[in-house]
């Protein structure tokens, strides 16, 4: 039995840790369930272990807002207090308050 814990909460805003861009999590792994192709893209040095959360995210940067999928070991809370504006975050969530964004349904 996997005994993973995710580190990040659903409308929680985060950043990665080495690449420049922000998002909010709107869905997360307990380990790693993308595809090998996706895998083996990432230079061997990078590639992060498979064991660990995985997390979805409505991701931007200063010039793109998309999707990304990243390891809990390239993330980091942000605490700026500082919005993110993806276009697709009111499909999820409300409006951001107190640091987050709250889900607009209740998840089973």
């Amino acid at each position: 039995m996997l005994k993973t814990r995710a580190k990040y909460g659903l409308g929680q805003v985060v950043r990665h840790r080495k690449h420049p861009f922000r998002g909010v999590v709107f869905d997360v792994d307990a380990e790693f369930s993308n595809t090998e192709a996706w895998y083996e893209a990432i230079p061997e040095e990078s590639r992060p272990a498979k064991d660990q959360p995985f997390y979805h995210l409505l991701a931007e940067n200063d010039q793109n807002y998309y999707v990304a999928y990243v390891s809990e070991q390239n993330l980091i809370a942000d605490y700026s207090g500082q919005p993110v504006t993806h276009p697709d975050l009111g499909d999820f969530f409300g409006p951001f308050e107190d640091g987050q964004y709250p889900l607009h349904f209740n998840l089973n």
